[in-house]
């Protein structure tokens, strides 16, 4: 090992090019009294972090300065999941070109890899997959783009579950244990510390018309104590960050009760305060659990309002200047309690007249909808409401009566209209559906694909659009390319960067300035040798994860996403079944090998799901003990899938499963983030399948199955699965096989499930109806793939037309068309 100086100049002047080493050694003997000759992995990770950190501070501060000088409007974005991914080569990257190589020789000296230091931070479990993930993402480029911009959520202790896969092949979930060790990239702020009220009563003031300031009496406190994760912009000033709450007691210990010898009384209030923030999605399946998640929600909501609130006012700020100094998106329906609480602080805390405060809040908040499914627009018992937020629902119930009113004197004697748009539903025990209320309480509601968009005017708001279609805009989703595709894909990257220099980092339309590369020979033997070396990569992950050995020469077919029956992993499972009862057919026929992978989560309480990662794991083993398998065919499901290891995943794959049933699924992310790396989609005409073929053309794909428009109308003339049985002998026998127990034989229980669901007539995700077709696309995959220099020409073209996909166009346009605020520099 090397000898390195440290120096005390870089805290004075803050990290430059040539200062990274002297600062690493600096923090690690100065900050944290290690010495370099027996630091190890774990204190440099700690000592470089800290260097960085502490250079991302100067800079958000300065960023803090510049935006409140400028008095501009800010963004605040309210998700109850992000997956940020690791921050070290994040921030590294962001911060100067310079740094990634610095800290790469540096810590070289101290007998380490960049990588494996950087491999020791664990990723931040605060979400579950593409919400989460999206919410990351327009943080990043809110920052890149300089925008004035803060997120809010939730720090879980335990976040998203740690999945493992037991000896069965079911799914374990184990608590994550993300903040076991120092978090150097969070701060916690003492002056952002508010109290969240539950229960009670809510009192008018004396003589108070209904819609006057009541008081909320008699309740039940928290604290929530505000944590910063700092979100740097790619090689820019502004630094911005994102805001997580976690839940803690007023008074977290009773002394006379522990006196007393009642210890579990004296912490009581404690461990219920800290319930809020322990986990993402407590599972909802018990009065308890669904109890947590609507206290959570409301948790996040409050204190992230009175935050912004507090920030409004100390710039000296009236309130009725609210819409002009901030803009409020909800991610999804979590955020939705949001609304009410607003009106609530306006009305009853700062005397704000309820017309005005509607005025207000409804100038404030757009909402953005990311699903078609029915059972995920949430709803909750009035009963519930009643209980833990009754001054809330006298709000729902006033902004409700209103809306109705308003709808009556529009549509005269119009019921039917009147009962399909109200917050509350009557039919058995009243509900008050959230997706109501976060259309009425916002000026811009969005869908997140064209097709969505389409479908949520038509089907799930059809009533809303027709009274208001202004109100109902479309921004298709992007993805960071800093992430995606200049640090998961560094091979690539440089290739890029070569040809194009580095401005398609912040402008990944550049990329349509190599158009016709996929025709330069030499462009595409480089592009396979970096998707080659990617491959090689991920095959020494799976194989450290799993034991399984891979064949890199093999065609990577990846399903990496949440485990969900509309997702359709069973479609993937079936041609898997069929390949392999085809390859014992015909032993001696001359098959493209194949690696099929799969990785995702099932929710804990999702039992079809968690079924079906037992049977893929179930047939995985069987396939991948069978001699005759070997350089024919293997199946893997990777455990535990996150942002990290997506970032392995994504640069390798050369196939991307992209089947849901259409019009089910609101956009994807993931089909961007592998076209983006060079795979192929196989992939029905659904979410944003279908800008992606308009952008790479659809001869580079592979479309298969029913469109939206024909599953509708296959479901209203009664969708029958054994119809598909009796027209393909192959895919018969395949369910049949796993029908049968082959998989399973000590117990077939779980398969049989599956099966029966398979079968069931109007099953909802017509899986056996889009077999047929797209087991013709795999055969056309495998013919491509036996081609080179075919299938190489066309991945390029993939890449190369992703430059719309960015998550930097989809902020451009929510500034522009929904929030109207401007970048500060």
């Amino acid at each position: 090992m090397k000898s390195i100086e440290s120096s005390s100049e870089t805290r004075r002047e803050g990290l430059r090019p040539g200062t990274l080493e002297a600062a690493l050694v600096d923090r690690l003997t100065r900050g944290m009294g290690k010495s370099p000759e027996t630091a190890t992995a774990r204190d440099v990770y700690d000592a470089l972090s800290l260097a960085v950190h502490e250079e991302l501070n100067t800079r958000w501060l300065a960023t803090q300065r510049r935006v409140a000088r400028a008095r501009v409007k800010r963004v605040c974005y309210l998700s109850l999941e992000y997956l940020p991914g690791r921050s070290l080569l994040n921030a590294l990257h962001a911060l100067d070109e310079a740094f990634p190589r610095e800290a790469r020789a540096a810590v070289e000296k101290l007998g380490f890899d960049l990588e494996d230091v950087a491999a020791q931070e664990v990723d931040p479990g605060l979400g579950n997959g593409g919400l989460g993930r999206l919410a990351a993402c327009y943080l990043d480029s809110l920052a890149t783009l300089h925008y004035p911009a803060v997120g809010y959520g939730i720090r879980y202790d335990y976040g998203i579950f740690t999945q493992q896969i037991a000896a069965d092949g079911g799914q374990r979930e184990i608590a994550s244990t993300w903040l076991r060790l120092r978090n150097v990239w969070e701060t916690p702020r003492s002056s952002a510390r508010y109290v969240v009220r539950f229960g009670g009563r809510s009192l008018a003031e004396d003589g108070a018309e209904p819609t006057g300031p009541h008081r909320w009496v008699d309740t039940q406190d928290i604290t929530a104590i505000g944590f910063d994760q700092l979100v740097p912009g790619n090689r820019g000033p502004t630094v911005n960050h994102l805001r997580l709450w976690s839940g803690r007691a007023l008074t977290p210990f009773h002394i006379e009760a522990f006196n007393a010898g009642d210890y579990p009384a004296a912490v009581r209030e404690q461990i219920e305060a800290k319930n809020l923030s322990r986990v993402l999605y407590p599972d909802d399946s018990t009065p308890q659990g669904k109890e947590l998640r609507l206290r959570q929600q409301y948790f996040f909501v409050s204190a992230s309002l009175q935050d912004l609130l507090a920030t409004h006012t100390a710039e000296g700020r009236d309130l009725s200047e609210l819409p002009d100094s901030v803009a409020i998106q909800l991610n999804d329906t979590h955020p939705a309690l949001a609304i009410p609480e607003l009106m609530r602080l306006l009305v009853d805390e700062h005397g704000v007249p309820w017309r005005q405060a509607w005025a207000i809040t409804r100038g404030v908040f757009s909402y953005t909808n990311h699903t078609l499914l029915p059972e995920a627009l949430e709803t909750w018992p009035v009963s519930l409401f009643e209980r833990l937020l009754p001054r809330h629902l006298e709000i729902i119930y006033l902004v409700n009566r209103e809306f109705l009113d308003a709808l009556e004197a529009s549509h005269p004697g119009d019921v039917e209209r009147q009962r399909a748009v109200s917050v509350i539903e009557e039919n058995g025990d009243k509900r008050v559906r959230m997706a109501h209320l976060a259309v009425i309480g916002s000026h811009r509601v969005n869908g997140v694909a064209q097709l969505h968009t389409e479908l949520m005017r038509r089907h799930v708001f059809a009533q809303f659009a027709s009274l208001d279609p202004d109100k109902f805009v479309n921004v298709t989703n992007g993805i960071a390319v800093r992430r995606w595709l200049k640090q998961a894909n560094p091979g690539l990257s440089a290739l890029l960067t070569e040809r194009l220099g580095s401005a398609w980092e912040n402008d990944l339309e550049e990329l349509g300035r190599l158009a016709g590369a996929e025709q330069d020979g030499e462009f595409r033997r480089l592009f396979r040798s970096i998707k080659r070396a990617n491959k090689q990569r991920l095959a020494a992950e799976v194989a450290r994860r799993t034991g399984v050995a891979i064949d890199i020469d093999s065609l990577f077919d990846v399903q990496v996403k949440r485990i969900h029956e509309y997702k359709r992993q069973l479609l993937n499972l079936l041609h898997v079944v069929t390949r392999y009862l085809r390859i014992h057919d015909e032993p001696t026929a001359s098959w493209v090998p194949r690696t099929v992978l799969f990785a995702g989560k099932a929710a804990p309480g999702y039992a079809m799901a968690k079924s079906v990662i037992k049977l893929i794991n179930q047939v995985a083993r069987t396939i991948n003990a069978d001699p005759l398998m070997r350089d024919r065919l293997k199946v893997v499901f990777l455990p535990d899938y996150d942002v990290s290891l997506a970032q392995r995943i994504m640069p390798a794959a050369d196939l991307s499963e992209q089947i849901s049933t259409a019009g089910m699924e609101a956009s994807g992310t993931g089909n961007m983030k592998l076209a983006l790396n060079g795979a192929l989609t196989i992939g029905t005409l659904d979410g944003a399948n279908i800008e992606i073929r308009d952008h790479v053309g659809e001869e580079n794909m592979f479309i298969f199955g029913l469109t939206a428009a024909e599953v509708e109308a296959r479901r209203a003339a009664g969708y029958r699965p054994h119809a598909a049985l009796d027209s393909a002998a192959a895919l018969r026998r395949a369910v049949e096989l796993v029908d049968s127990g082959h998989f399973a034989p000590d117990d077939v229980r779980d398969a049989r499930a599956v099966v029966s669901r398979l079968l069931a007539d109007g099953e909802p995700y017509l899986v056996l109806a889009d077999f047929a077709d797209y087991a013709r696309a795999q055969r056309a995959a495998d013919d491509l793939y036996a081609d080179p220099e075919s299938w190489s020409r066309r991945a390029v073209i993939n890449t190369l037309n992703m430059g719309h996909f960015s998550s930097d166009r989809s902020v451009r346009e929510y500034a522009e068309r929904i929030w109207r605020v401007a970048p500060v520099i």
